[in-house]
């Protein structure tokens, strides 16, 4: 196996950005991605990074990603990680990066000493949950995700 996994570097952009196209058109979610190279240059490399993307390469080629960034659990008084994005182009799948993609990820919570690696996915992702079973995700039925954004996000903020 020739893969490698390796901090994204700012020369990197483009590519985590086409990994989240290419993510996003995969969950059906192309129209709610609004974000642009720049956002994502600034986020992962500008001053204060406060996201961070690993990149899978199979023989020298992209091949998938993970972006994630440090949570806090306040039960467990310790910081986690919080997997936002994982991907593996179609080309490159069944052959066990994204499984070594969280391996890489879970290693650095046992290294950094962090309570928990979590993630969403989407309910009909079947081959995607497939492999979270077997590596011994535990689903969180008894939690239901809320958000704010858009207009709401903004009455909210000017709320009295």
């Amino acid at each position: 196996m020739a893969l490698t996994i390796r901090k994204a570097e700012e020369r990197d952009t483009a590519l985590v950005f086409s990994f989240i196209r290419d993510l996003a058109e995969y969950e059906r979610l192309a129209h709610e991605v609004d974000a642009t190279e720049a956002d994502i240059a600034k986020a992962l490399f500008g001053p204060n990074p406060r996201a961070f993307a690993d990149i899978a390469e199979w023989e020298g080629h992209p091949a998938g990603f993970a972006l994630w960034f440090y949570n806090f659990s306040t039960f467990r008084g310790r910081h986690g990680i919080y997997l936002e994005d994982l991907f593996v182009r179609p080309e490159f799948r069944s052959r066990g990066i994204g499984k070594a993609l969280l391996k890489h990820l879970a290693r650095r919570c046992v290294t950094e000493g962090l309570a928990r690696l979590e993630w969403w996915v989407l309910d009909w992702n079947e081959p995607a949950l497939k492999v979270y079973r077997a590596i011994g995700a535990v689903p969180m039925n008894e939690w239901t995700v809320q958000r704010v954004t858009g207009d709401a996000l903004t009455r909210l903020a000017a709320a009295e």
